[in-house]
């Protein structure tokens, strides 16, 4: 293995680490109260509201999971009264999945919170030199998560 395949693959390590730890963290700047939804509830909710009316199958791409994964979690989120579904008026084979009024209102405020603690420790710790790094690095991971393959 040459150095930059041992660069990468330590590079792909790490951010695996880092990723994880955060996101427990991220996790736990939230009230308990606030917590009977999942990591990928909580995204899939958000990617509801921040979309629009979408379908299971597209949410199951975008979040790069299965179909009958993001039944499920759909389902968990219908129970929970998050989100509703009606029938395409433009193709009545297939069924939109939107937020509802108490749905947006959780994507408001968790994220809100779990933003905000993320906002003061970047302020108190990051110079703005590094905060710079932080949302270059933000943009390349968002490329990765939507990279083919």
């Amino acid at each position: 293995m040459g150095a930059e395949e041992k660069r990468v693959d330590e590079t792909a390590a790490e951010l695996t680490k880092a990723m994880t730890r955060l996101r427990a963290r991220l996790r736990s700047e939230s009230a308990p109260d606030e917590m009977p939804w999942t990591w990928s509830q909580l995204t899939t909710l958000g990617r509801v509201v921040e979309e629009g009316p979408t379908t299971t199958s597209a949410l199951a791409q975008a979040e790069h999971v299965r179909r009958q994964s993001m039944a499920e979690t759909l389902s968990a989120l219908r129970g929970h009264g998050l989100i509703m579904s009606e029938q395409d008026p433009d193709d009545g084979r297939k069924t939109l999945i939107s937020a509802t009024r108490e749905g947006r209102a959780l994507i408001a405020t968790i994220p809100a919170a779990r933003e905000a603690w993320l906002a003061g420790v970047l302020q108190r710790l990051l110079q703005p030199g590094e905060q710079q790094v932080l949302l270059r690095a933000a943009e390349i991971m968002n490329r990765i998560a939507d990279a083919d393959g």
